[in-house]
């Protein structure tokens, strides 16, 4: 349970298993930024496969453990965690592959939005349930991954879209069986890491450099009104009634 990854071959794989819906707690989020960066420091590593075990991919901060946590170390935490697990996805010197079933919810979009190649399984959902939560956040990743109005949409609605939709944007890059998950994207990492890993690394660093948003600091404008509705109270009132639906 928790984090682990291996290195085989210039391939990392980083998998992520937090029972029972992969909702990460603080120290989880800092430890998949960590984690992430070391890989990609690592010049043994070509490519990084990020996936998970369970029932989804992710789904967001653990807002049980914030509502449990005295003040506000928690939700602060989470906030700084996601900001840093987001942005080691997207300043990870090599590509790094999302491989992604089940939910893909709050930070699960952060993670994948930010990622260079993402392979689905058909059962494989993807939203941004933060309006529901008295919250904001993500949607300059999930902008990444579809139309502007579709994402404008799926913010207000809070409603979620499958991996097909994605494909069908071009966002996703391949949907596959859950079984062949990933083999599937073990492929796609395997395509990468026989190239040279000095192409590689300079591809990731000047699409970085030309991309038309900073997504640094798009995501960290969002959380400046996540903190407003939390000092409005709209976020406790909406988190302590989550905690109270899922006992």
């Amino acid at each position: 349970m928790g984090l682990s990854h291996t290195v085989d071959e210039g391939i990392a794989e980083v998998i992520v298993d937090y029972p029972p819906v992969n909702a990460l707690p603080v120290k989880g989020w800092f430890d998949l930024a960590d984690t992430v960066r070391g890989l990609g420091d690592d010049p043994a590593v070509h490519v990084v496969v990020l996936r998970a075990e369970g029932r989804g991919f992710n789904a967001g901060v653990d807002i049980k453990e914030m509502q449990a946590t005295e003040g506000f170390d928690a939700l602060v935490g989470a906030n700084r965690g996601c900001y840093a697990a987001f942005a080691a996805v997207y300043e990870c010197a090599v590509p790094v592959i999302a491989a992604v079933h089940g939910f893909c919810l709050g930070g699960g979009i952060g993670l994948v939005g930010n990622a260079d190649v993402i392979v689905a399984a058909d059962d494989a959902t993807f939203g941004l349930p933060e309006v529901d939560r008295g919250a904001l956040g993500a949607a300059t990743h999930l902008a990444r991954l579809v139309p502007q109005h579709r994402m404008r949409a799926m913010v207000y609605l809070a409603e979620t879209i499958t991996a097909e939709e994605l494909h069908h944007y071009g966002s996703v890059l391949k949907v596959v069986g859950r079984d062949k998950l990933r083999d599937t994207a073990l492929e796609v990492a395997r395509a990468i890491a026989e190239k040279s890993p000095t192409v590689i690394r300079a591809a990731k660093e000047s699409l970085n450099g030309i991309d038309p948003v900073d997504v640094k600091r798009s995501y960290r404008f969002e959380q400046g009104f996540t903190f407003e509705l939390n000092l409005a109270g709209e976020g406790d009132r909406a988190r302590d009634a989550f905690v109270q639906k899922s006992d």
